[in-house]
């Protein structure tokens, strides 16, 4: 008891006016530092739980503002169809204005209504006589044939004509692209051309045939040919350069129907292979994973090899995940060559298939004493790697997700070192080419809709109002405003029974994805050369081919619906996710 006055008096005493001060200077130091504790503490949740959006699956603009910026590199998955490098490249980047018209194509002085007369021939019992293909008269003949009626593209180059399959046949090929493209690409056809001869000796172009009928104007490639000329301005063999108005700088774009030539590259020597330095990814947690998320990590590891000025050393054989398989269960085996244009990517980067590399490496490491530098850390940045003189660098990566994914290399300090080359990984041009023809058989014109539902629209908790902004009722009034009646509309969609959408008959004339099947059945183009790429073993046309199809073609319409950005009130990525620029 006598203790307590004395305490009483003590603690009273630190209010004595000589001690406000140092009190008040104490009070505001606790109160800055609990708030810079929870400032911390909110700093530390939002970080841990943000998941920036993801770039891959906006329209070309929105992904360049995004490739040059320094954003989080984290990625968040997506089962959409993955965008590509020629999706980057903006339609103003290019000399797509430098095509060919009638202008520029000459008239021979023996032309007659439209035809050409023969010179110095007697045509008395001559008329069913060969016609000559290789004059040039012939030649602007032709030209000026599939320039009046295909009204719908412009036309960049056109191949010399070659004998066609009869003696009143030529055919010929053409690099083109459509008026209103959207995508940086060129197009190849060859087609043939019946052309009669009158009694005054006069040729006119009777027919052309369809979308790739002209197989002997097809120029083979030669099999080590360099990615260079691939570009406007430089010819392929077998082109007659007839001039635009103006010719562009030369780019690399994809040219869509030409042969392709997917072989592996091979290292020609002991000695170019022990000078080499290359790099490997091992291991990982991204197999299987969506193609998106397979592509995001894949161009990490292809950025990291340019960054080093090493070779990558590839697995040309991946597992398709089960989100786009018909079984439903994750398929191995598949080829990289039947998704990406392999071609592209060894004319532009150093890169050598892994089995091939292993087996150069079992005969001559020990030999050449060829070193291994092993990295088990992704948080080992690839600029601490660049004075590494070891002929190979292995990162090898875990079993724990997500850190032994391989896009983890190019997080953090390294996402403003190590760009990621988007340039180099194209679409395959064999499933592009495929999009060609579809579009070619709608002669370019046409509109299109794309329709989400599946999954989507089961989900009403996340997607509350899909089912009913995607019925048939509703699509005709949305479309009302937006498509012209009497139109060919293809419609883009997951809904496996195309029949929900007859009632669009009455205004459209409406097309779908599987009345094209004959472009990728047994007896296809496509199905013979992805055989041959799968060792004679027919290859499915999956979930992903379908879907990266039919997106390509609803891209390549004059008029472009979306689902979530004209038809419903909904979000792409459910219910609170939208953004403004969504």
């Amino acid at each position: 008891m006598l203790g307590r006055p004395s305490l009483l008096l003590s603690r009273s005493g630190s209010f004595r006016p000589e001690n406000l001060g140092q009190n008040a200077m104490a009070m505001i130091g606790n109160l800055c530092f609990t708030i810079f504790v929870v400032g911390v503490l909110v700093f530390t949740i939002i970080a841990a739980t943000y998941q920036p959006e993801d770039p891959l699956f906006h329209p070309s603009a929105k992904i360049t503002n995004f490739l040059t910026s320094k954003s989080n590199a984290t990625f968040r998955a997506d089962d959409s169809v993955v965008r590509t490098g020629e999706d980057f490249l903006g339609v103003n980047q290019t000399a797509f204005t430098t095509f060919i018209n009638l202008n520029d194509v000459d008239v021979p002085e023996n032309a007659d209504s439209g035809g050409v007369t023969e010179n110095n021939l007697d045509c008395s019992g001559k008329i069913d006589d060969p016609v000559d293909c290789t004059d040039p008269d012939m030649f602007h003949l032709l030209m000026r044939a599939a320039i009046e009626k295909f009204k719908d593209i412009h036309f960049y180059r056109f191949g010399k004509p070659v004998r066609g399959s009869n003696d009143s046949s030529c055919h010929m090929a053409w690099r083109f692209r459509p008026k209103e493209g959207k995508t940086a690409a060129f197009y190849k056809d060859y087609r043939s051309f019946v052309v009669s001869r009158s009694e005054n000796c006069t040729l006119d172009v009777v027919s052309i045939g369809d979308y790739h009928s002209g197989g002997n104007a097809r120029k083979r490639k030669r099999k080590n040919r360099e990615g260079s000329d691939r570009t406007l301005g430089k010819l392929d063999e077998g082109f007659e350069k007839v001039t635009p108005k103006t010719v562009g700088e030369p780019i690399a774009l994809p040219v869509v129907g030409e042969a392709v030539n997917d072989s592996l590259p091979v290292v020609e020597s002991e000695s170019s292979f022990g000078n080499g330095k290359y790099l490997i990814y091992s291991g990982g947690g991204d197999r299987c994973k969506s193609m998106s998320h397979y592509l995001w990590s894949f161009m990490c590891a292809l950025g990291e090899a340019q960054y080093l000025n090493r070779t990558l050393i590839m697995d040309l054989s991946i597992c398709l995940s089960k989100i786009y398989t018909s079984s439903g269960v994750d398929e191995e085996g598949k080829d990289f060559r039947f998704y990406f244009d392999f071609e592209h990517l060894k004319d532009s980067a150093s890169v050598l298939d892994q089995v091939q590399f292993w087996s150069d490496w079992d005969q001559w490491h020990k030999k050449d004493r060829l070193s291994l530098h092993l990295v088990e850390d992704f948080r080992i940045t690839p600029m601490k790697l660049s004075g590494v003189q070891d002929t190979l660098i292995m990162r090898k990566f875990g079993s724990v997700e997500p850190d032994n994914y391989w896009y983890r290399v190019c997080e953090g300090e390294t996402e403003s070192v190590v760009q990621r080359p988007w340039h180099l990984v194209w679409k395959s041009r064999r499933l592009m080419d495929i999009v060609s023809a579809i579009s070619s058989r709608l002669n370019w014109d046409y509109d299109s809709v794309h329709v989400v539902r599946g999954e989507k629209a089961r989900n009403r908790a996340m997607w509350p109002h899909l089912v009913e902004d995607t019925s048939p009722e509703a699509l005709l009034s949305s479309l009302q405003d937006k498509i012209d009646d009497g139109r060919n509309l293809y419609i883009a969609t997951n809904e496996p029974d195309t029949s929900f959408f007859d009632p669009l008959k009455d205004k459209y004339s409406t097309h779908f994805l599987h009345e094209y099947k004959d472009l990728w059945d047994e007896k296809s183009e496509w199905y013979v050369e992805t055989a041959k790429l799968n060792n004679g073993t027919p290859v499915e046309f999956d979930g992903y081919m379908r879907a990266s199809v039919d997106t390509e073609v609803f891209f390549r319409g004059k008029k472009q619906v979306e689902t979530f950005n004209d038809l419903t009130r909904d979000c792409k990525d459910g219910i609170n996710t939208c953004t403004s620029s969504s």
